[in-house]
């Protein structure tokens, strides 16, 4: 099974950004002329028996873990039992190392897994675990904490934002909005939260969240992997970074809320299944 091209047929070009849900149905205003917006596209009726089915990118990473997820949940790969190694997995699917490590660690994150260093990977479990395990933290511990920092930061950040901050915020968007790869897209998103935070201007909220930046990483990749978030992510960005650029505290808050009400929403999607 060689899983090197795995996006899906008929898509764009994976060196653009595929339109959101949100810009494609037009429900989306660009304020920032420094940040490109997918244009809206026409579309047929919901309805409409010859409306076109959306079609799903999916990246390499995301078909591996798919595969084996599916194994593991199915019996293919009883609990207790060893993966193969990277290399072999990586040979197997027709991979680099690289992805096979990140499908791994989706795996792991969901308790399906455990990676013991110099041992290798083994089944644990053949469902998803009632909560995440997000490096130091589980997703439970930073759902409950999160609307209490990155909102009111997010708010500050848009009555105290520097030209500087800004600038730092509109290139960070920028890249996330053109990244293809999955890996360089979850570290632009931990250092957009990051920066919100520093702009904030309050050394305590930027504190808290350079201390969980990590566990942001691994539940932005575990999201991307199983729910599809990467494209939803960027438009939520997008609306904090109007928000701060405008100055308006309220507004900028109201869209940090409903980005991690978002995420917050994905997670249980996951979990409950």
């Amino acid at each position: 099974m060689n899983l090197s091209d795995s996006r899906t047929a008929g898509q764009a070009d994976p060196g653009q950004p595929a339109p959101s849900q949100k810009a494609a149905a037009g429900q989306r205003t660009a304020t920032s002329g420094a940040v490109p917006r997918p244009a809206p596209t026409a579309k047929s009726p919901a309805n409409s028996p010859t409306a076109p089915r959306p079609l799903t990118r999916v990246s390499a990473a995301e078909a591996v873990f798919s595969a084996i997820r599916h194994d593991i949940e199915s019996g293919a790969f009883e609990v207790g039992a060893k993966l193969s190694s990277e290399a072999t997995l990586a040979a197997q699917y027709g991979v680099s190392r690289s992805v096979i490590r990140e499908a791994l660690r989706s795996c792991n994150t969901l308790g399906l897994t455990v990676t013991k260093t110099g041992k290798g990977t083994f089944v644990v479990s053949n469902h998803v675990a009632n909560d995440l395990t997000l490096g130091q933290y589980s997703a439970r511990d930073l759902n409950e904490a999160r609307p209490h920092i990155e909102v009111p930061a997010a708010g500050l950040a848009a009555q105290r934002r520097t030209e500087e901050d800004l600038e730092h915020l509109k290139d960070l968007v920028q890249a996330m909005l053109t990244e293809t790869d999955p890996e360089a897209w979850v570290n632009l998103d931990a250092n957009f939260h990051s920066a919100v935070a520093r702009a904030s201007g309050n050394r305590v909220f930027a504190s808290v969240v350079s201390e969980i930046r990590e566990a942001l990483a691994h539940q932005s990749e575990t999201l991307n992997m199983v729910a599809d978030r990467q494209h939803l992510s960027d438009e939520e960005h997008l609306a904090v970074l109007d928000a701060i650029e405008a100055g308006d505290a309220s507004a900028a808050s109201q869209a940090m809320a409903d980005h991690l009400n978002a995420v917050a929403a994905a997670l249980d999607a996951i979990l409950s299944k």
